[in-house]
């Protein structure tokens, strides 16, 4: 089977839409951070280390020091697909971390984004 072609895409390449996104619905960058710090388990620095190191999405997502136990909670769809379905792992959890950022800007509390 084949990867998808995200998988070895920077994580710095993808974050700045998030950024924008999140930025276009009056929401900051700092609060894409923390849902990414919240999901993830690296700390601001870790992940501005992440970033500049140019670091893939499927090593981003691999190399995580703890990815959230509560990541289970995060339910719904993105793009027409259920993300709790998604079979393979790491694509769940692109899909998961897409649909927090989709919370982000749809105006959702931080609170309930991060499912506390």
């Amino acid at each position: 089977m084949t990867k998808h072609p995200v998988y070895e895409m920077p994580f710095g390449k993808v974050y700045p839409h998030y950024v924008t996104k999140a930025e276009r619905k009056n929401r900051t960058q700092a609060e894409v951070d923390q849902i990414i710090c919240w999901l993830t388990g690296y700390s601001p620095e870790q992940l501005a280390e992440q970033l500049a190191a140019g670091t893939s999405f499927e090593a981003f997502l691999g190399q995580a020091p703890e990815l959230n136990p509560n990541r289970s909670l995060i339910t719904g769809s993105v793009c027409g697909v259920k993300v709790q379905e998604v079979p393979e792992e790491t694509m769940r959890e692109i899909r998961r971390l897409d649909k927090l950022i989709d919370e982000l800007a749809k105006g959702k509390a931080m609170e309930k984004i991060l499912r506390g």
